[in-house]
């Protein structure tokens, strides 16, 4: 099964952002980013524009599946 892959750790740092701030941007809990850090979680398409345009990047470029 696939499995998602983020570059959302890695877009937060090089801002040095937290992940509670970039949680309170996007309007979801500090937990939700910790678990879409980790592919536990597949951000609604919704939750995945908001956090590429707070990084002005696509959605593409932040969210893979890998096999």
């Amino acid at each position: 099964m696939p499995e998602l892959k983020t570059k959302i750790k890695e877009l937060r740092a090089s801002r040095n952002m937290k992940q509670g701030d970039l949680a309170e941007l996007v309007g979801v809990r500090r937990e939700t980013i910790i678990r879409l850090e980790k592919g536990q979680y597949n951000p609604s398409l919704k939750l995945a524009m908001d956090i590429a345009h707070i990084f002005e990047t696509t959605v593409e470029d932040i969210f893979t599946f890998e096999e």
